[in-house]
């Protein structure tokens, strides 16, 4: 009894321990590190209309992520700094799947998206995104001399595991606040209008699927009806005691007719629906009451002709 019971804590143990693991590894990836630019001579201008280096930060996720409280720090062959995101700012909550822009231009006083670091492009240069909690959510490393100006590293496309650098080239250009990689085109439409320009195909299977749901509905409505009539016919016998299913089907047990399934309709309807009227219940009777004055009396009335004397 003692090992089955020990058995089970260690069970309970290890069940909460996989599930805690599996929310952190869910929430670290909500933000990573998606493009990095360290020499800027012209490429993007910050909201003080300067050239400076910048980091892209993108939510993969498909909820809304907060980078307040979160930490940015940068390491190199002879400096490092660590930028604490401060909190009271909207604007650090990412929506899903979009990006977040910081300058590093060691101007933190410029506003929240200005760290207090800067980069080197004759260094390696260690770049790491941190939580609140300082647990490491994201880090890439950019090797010295690999950046010329106005180039940038960044994943192929966002969130993408291999990174590349990108020159401004057609191909490879660089995005700041916006996706790696913008798709033209779509594969699969194309594909489609290829093997199908004139869409004969997908107006035939257009219409297939809707006949075949049509077909569908009748055969589960036929079925439901038929089991529903039989089981109305079943109870009715069951309560007038009847076992000969042909003396129950002369009697007509069970049927009714299509007026009244139609008024039983209507009437669920009209309450579902609240078109009917509400009638008030309580009656409420007042006695009138006219007030006396002598003005309208009779008694002071005309009753005969005055005679002339």
């Amino acid at each position: 009894m003692n090992k089955t019971k020990i058995g089970i804590f260690f069970t309970l143990l290890l069940v909460l321990g996989v599930c805690s693991s599996c929310g952190e590894k869910k929430s670290n990836n909500k933000l990573v590190l998606n493009e990095v630019l360290i020499t800027n001579e012209g490429n993007y201008q910050d909201d003080y209309g300067l050239h400076s280096a910048w980091i892209e930060i993108f939510n993969r996720s498909y909820g809304s992520a907060d980078l307040a409280g979160c930490y940015l720090k940068f390491k190199n062959g002879r400096d490092s700094a660590s930028y604490f995101i401060p909190k009271g700012d909207i604007l650090t909550l990412v929506k899903p799947r979009q990006h977040a822009l910081f300058w590093a231009d060691g101007e933190a006083r410029r506003g929240t998206f200005h760290t207090n670091f800067t980069l080197n492009p004759d260094d390696t240069n260690w770049i790491g995104l941190y939580d609140s909690g300082r647990n490491l959510l994201d880090s890439i490393v950019i090797p010295a001399g690999v950046l010329q100006a106005n180039q940038s590293y960044a994943r192929i496309s966002d969130a993408a595991e291999k990174w590349e650098v990108k020159d401004g080239s057609a191909e490879k250009y660089v995005t700041p606040s916006t996706n790696n990689k913008t798709i033209d085109s779509n594969a699969k439409m194309e594909k489609f209008e290829e093997h199908d320009s004139d869409g004969i195909g997908m107006s035939i299977s257009a219409m297939s699927v809707v006949f075949c749901g049509l077909i569908l509905l009748f055969i589960a409505f036929k079925i439901v009806g038929r089991v529903s009539v039989s089981l109305s016919k079943r109870n009715a016998m069951k309560a007038k005691g009847i076992t000969d299913k042909q003396e129950a089907k002369e009697k007509k047990l069970g049927e009714a007719p299509g007026e009244i399934f139609a008024a039983i309709a209507m009437a669920m309807y009209e309450m579902q629906s609240d078109v009917h009227d509400v009638e008030d219940t309580v009656l409420t009777i007042t006695r009138v009451k006219r007030s006396y004055s002598p003005w309208s009396s009779k008694i002071y009335t005309l009753r005969e002709t005055p005679q002339k004397k």
